[in-house]
């Protein structure tokens, strides 16, 4: 099992920029599929991006405007989002996905809101 502790979420205007972290508890360098998602009120959970051994994969929400990455050193993953506007006003959770297995683990998530 892996906890994740995101950060970063805070309040911004439209056109700003955040940076999350993910912090996990134990090394997600190889048996992990790291990822976050946000849900809005009354929206469903939604991927924002993925990333596993290099290779990632983003959802069409913010596409262009965001940029996964991972420091394996500090079992940290990031996501840097840019052109922030009211609509992605939502939580961001951050996820692990263990491949043996199948087991998913998620954090708390950290809130972020667009507005002026």
């Amino acid at each position: 099992q892996v906890q994740l502790v995101e950060s970063g979420g805070n309040l911004v205007q439209p056109g700003g920029s955040l940076r999350l972290s993910c912090a996990a508890s134990r090394s997600i360098n190889s048996d992990y599929i790291m990822g976050w998602y946000r849900q809005a009120p009354g929206k469903q959970r939604e991927l924002v991006a993925n990333i596993f051994s290099g290779r990632i994969n983003y959802g069409d929400s913010m596409k262009g405007r965001c940029t996964i990455s991972i420091d394996n050193a500090k079992n940290t993953v990031y996501l840097q989002m840019n052109s922030l506007e009211p609509e992605d006003t939502a939580v961001y959770y951050c996820r692990a996905y263990r491949i043996l297995g199948s087991n998913q683990y998620w954090g708390q998530g950290t809130q972020v809101t667009v507005s002026a």
